[in-house]
């Protein structure tokens, strides 16, 4: 998804940061140790204190990693640094928690990279827009200009998918990198965009502050389903194919950990889900604790219960990616994920699913 972390307090930033150069030095190999011993994987994510990426670090804290036998090394991307699935693809880190859509956008350029579970069934988005802009729809965006993460990224893509949607080429409107946050809200607030897309917390700041509303929800599955035409998946677990490969049984333990993790927010409350999240992540320079719980219990709705591609997600990402124009060519959608995994977990744990998943063909 969106290539850059939400802008909290400064304290937080250093410390992701750290993560981040920590889990980016030298060349990533998912570190066996000895026989027998706990595997180490390095993930890096969108920006581990967004709502929509919750679910890395919420598995963290309730000790999943550690419970299926995996050393899970956390770290986040930094404005100005390589994204996420970038530093995957590269072989930095081992997985990326990131949007499906990109496996789809690295298999155009003949790079074979696969999400191996699920997390969620919505972008986590929402288009927050000024009263003055005068934006209640997607059909509203001509000769308007709206900020994105950053050029070239997911909300990008979404934002000129959703102007396609209702006939608005992309030289009828503006876009602008603005990226998330404290700068997202100032340029709501400066006037410098109509419009901007972005995820909770910052909507609900954006709210709070009274400087724009919600005109577009892509924050739930029902409304990205009622926005784009079907279920969008967004957070996922990316990797190499071929490192997939190479480490059946780590990627095994990686994806029980998150599809416990998945149960556990769908049988837990917004409040017992904040309260094990670092502080630092739930209350800052942006949002209350009670601003946090709030607007979580609002796009809840996003995360599915079972880590399973849902049935016509990659078909809807494929379409939105063909509209826009970063795809072009044919596409081998059974390459793109796979519900082996998350199939497994579900079973190794008598979970029962909800999640009607999706088909080779997507």
């Amino acid at each position: 998804m969106s290539r850059r972390p939400v802008a909290v307090a400064a304290s937080v930033l250093t410390v992701l940061a750290l993560g981040a150069t920590s889990a980016c030095s030298g060349n990533s190999s998912a570190s066996t140790g000895g026989s027998g011993s706990t595997p180490t994987v390095k993930l890096m994510a969108g920006g581990l204190d967004k709502q929509i990426y919750l679910p890395y670090q919420l598995a963290q804290q309730l000790g999943f990693y550690k419970k299926y036998g995996v050393n899970v090394q956390l770290s986040t991307e930094q404005d100005g640094g390589v994204g996420a699935e970038e530093a995957m693809a590269s072989g930095q880190v081992d997985m990326a928690g990131a949007w499906y859509n990109h496996t789809i956008e690295f298999q155009a350029k003949g790079k074979a990279v696969e999400d191996v579970v699920q997390l969620s069934g919505a972008p986590g988005e929402r288009e927050m827009c000024t009263a003055k802009s005068g934006v209640h729809s997607a059909a509203d965006f001509r000769g308007k200009t709206l900020g994105v993460t950053d050029l070239g990224s997911g909300t990008d893509t979404l934002t000129q998918f959703l102007a396609a949607k209702k006939g608005i080429k992309t030289s009828q409107f503006h876009r602008i990198g603005v990226g998330a946050g404290s700068t997202a809200i100032a340029a709501l607030q400066n006037g410098k965009v109509d419009c901007v897309m972005t995820t909770q917390p910052t909507v609900a700041a954006i709210q709070k502050k009274g400087v724009g509303t919600s005109a577009i929800d892509l924050a739930t599955t029902s409304g990205a389903t009622a926005a784009m035409g079907g279920a969008y998946p967004a957070a996922s677990v990316l990797a190499r194919t071929d490192w997939v490969s190479a480490h059946k049984g780590t990627v095994q333990k990686v994806v029980d950990a998150l599809v416990a993790t998945m149960h556990w927010i769908n049988t837990h409350s917004a409040a017992d889900i904040a309260n094990k999240l670092p502080a630092s992540f739930v209350s800052n320079q942006l949002v209350t604790k009670a601003d946090y719980i709030s607007a979580l219990n609002e796009d809840k709705g996003q995360f599915l219960p079972d880590g399973l591609m849902p049935a016509g997600g990659p078909k809807t990402s494929l379409a939105t990616e063909k509209l826009v124009g970063n795809v072009k060519g044919s596409v081998d959608l059974s390459k793109t994920f796979t519900n082996d995994f998350a199939i497994q977990a579900n079973r190794t744990e008598g979970f029962k699913t909800t999640t009607t998943p999706a088909g080779p063909n997507g």
